[in-house]
């Protein structure tokens, strides 16, 4: 099974956070970014998947091969905000659907699956992976009680209500990647 991504958004609908593992496609920087959202990763490894939603792997001998198009996909901040609108409709239908008590933790589609926690103070952790793999919410409550709380909530360099930095701590994103490589599903 694999992890695909993270996102924590806070309270104002915001992607204050994002780190991806098996992500071969780059990240467009959005023109307005917010600083310690995410990292620019390393360069496409050749022959890799363009992104979670392609089929597409290493080319057949003797089968020409379609050139990438530059740029390509959404920037960033539009990806981000298309991930916080699924939960945010999904976790409203859930809601009328079935009542208050009900709650919406995943969603699987044929190509991913959508994991989501969501914290008393509004933080919501939004976890991509394998659409086989069971529920991991348990790991986003462990990212929020463990590295979250540790490195970000407790560090007073941190301001938890900017509406123009995310959470830019080293520490933490430490944390989280070696967090997610010591869990059995991670590949």
């Amino acid at each position: 099974m694999t992890i695909y991504s993270l996102y924590i958004f806070d309270r104002h609908c915001d992607c204050v956070y994002y780190q991806d593992w098996h992500r071969t496609r780059p990240v467009r920087t959005p023109a307005d970014d917010r600083p310690g959202v995410h990292r620019l990763a390393a360069p496409v490894a050749p022959g890799a998947r363009e992104s979670i939603f392609s089929s597409s792997g290493p080319g057949t001998p003797g089968v020409p091969t379609v050139p990438p198009k530059r740029q390509g996909g959404l920037p960033f901040d539009e990806e981000a905000k298309l991930v916080y609108g699924v939960v945010l409709s999904l976790r409203n239908m859930v809601k009328k659907l079935s009542g208050k008590d009900e709650q919406f933790t995943s969603f699987k589609t044929a190509q991913y699956r959508l994991h989501l926690y969501e914290t008393l103070t509004g933080f919501k952790f939004v976890l991509l992976s394998d659409p086989s793999a069971d529920s991991l919410r348990f790991v986003l409550r462990q990212i929020h009680t463990g590295p979250f709380i540790d490195y970000v909530v407790r560090n007073p360099l941190v301001e938890m209500d900017s509406r123009t930095q995310g959470i830019d701590n080293d520490q933490f994103r430490a944390a989280v990647d070696r967090h997610m490589r010591n869990l059995s599903i991670f590949n």
